[in-house]
């Protein structure tokens, strides 16, 4: 039984969404699909690495991966299928492979091979539905495609890390207004040591002093910090939500690429 990933652009408004499924249906046989998002906004690469980089190790060895985000081919961004760390990821290679992964090692990286007869305006199904059957159906990656040196790296935007501060980047605003910066675990745990910390947010606030480990830490309308479980920094508002106009995005003035900062002191 195969499990297969879908996180494209194609929305939840028209058939486009659900004529992929049906493709998957057809020639998987037993096929069990997980939607990460079809609402990526057109095009983002950005957005669609970030969400599945978030949950794809969640998911057991020998799943199918596929990212239906800027699909247009060319000779520059061919379809390619990634293999790394048991998992299969099927996408143009445009640059989202290299926004969803560290680094590219223990990645086997294969150019797939097209006959001419796919549907050039719908390749998420024409040619990644194919190729995902083909890999769920055993064959070898060299069956399907061309073995590549690597994958077109694009450049990210990484928080910059100094003594007294890191400087980071909101990347993401989920359906809460939680605002989700790029600043890593990882990286504040490295700088922190044992000093105290202020977050500066857009309007200059600095009475975030702590990060929680849940929103519950604070009273209900409150700010509060904490790390997402993929280890993203997140400034939230407890029981907030963007619909109601109380999410951190609406009420703090916080968005994409907007400026976070966290500033050390001895």
């Amino acid at each position: 039984m195969a499990i297969l990933t879908l996180t494209t652009d194609l929305g939840t408004k028209d058939h486009y969404a659900a004529a992929l499924k049906a493709a998957a249906f057809r020639q998987i046989p037993d096929v069990r699909i997980a939607d990460v998002s079809h609402e990526v906004p057109a095009f983002n690469i950005s957005e669609a690495a970030f969400l599945l980089r978030n949950v794809w190790r969640d998911f057991p060895e020998g799943t199918i991966h596929i990212i239906g985000t800027d699909t247009r081919w060319s000779e520059a961004t061919p379809y390619a299928v990634v293999q790394k760390d048991g998992h299969y990821f099927i996408a143009a290679d445009n640059g989202v492979f290299s926004l969803l992964f560290d680094s590219p090692e223990d990645s086997e990286v294969y150019h797939l091979r097209t006959t001419g007869a796919e549907d050039p305006g719908f390749p998420t199904k024409s040619v990644f539905i194919p190729a995902a059957a083909a890999i769920a159906a055993g064959r070898a990656l060299e069956d399907i495609g061309v073995a590549a040196s690597g994958y077109k790296v694009r450049p990210s935007v990484h928080p910059v890390a100094e003594y007294d501060n890191i400087r980071g980047t909101v990347i993401y605003v989920d359906r809460y207004g939680n605002v989700i910066t790029n600043i890593t675990r990882a990286l504040f745990d490295e700088r922190i040591g044992h000093r105290s910390f202020s977050i500066v947010l857009r309007r200059g606030d600095r009475d975030l002093k702590r990060i929680s480990r849940t929103y519950d830490e604070v009273q209900e309308g409150e700010k509060v910090a904490l790390f997402t479980s993929g280890g993203y920094l997140e400034i939230a508002i407890n029981r907030g939500t963007q619909d109601s106009g109380g999410g951190a995005s609406s009420l703090l003035g916080l968005r994409k690429n907007d400026v976070v900062r966290i500033e050390f002191e001895d």
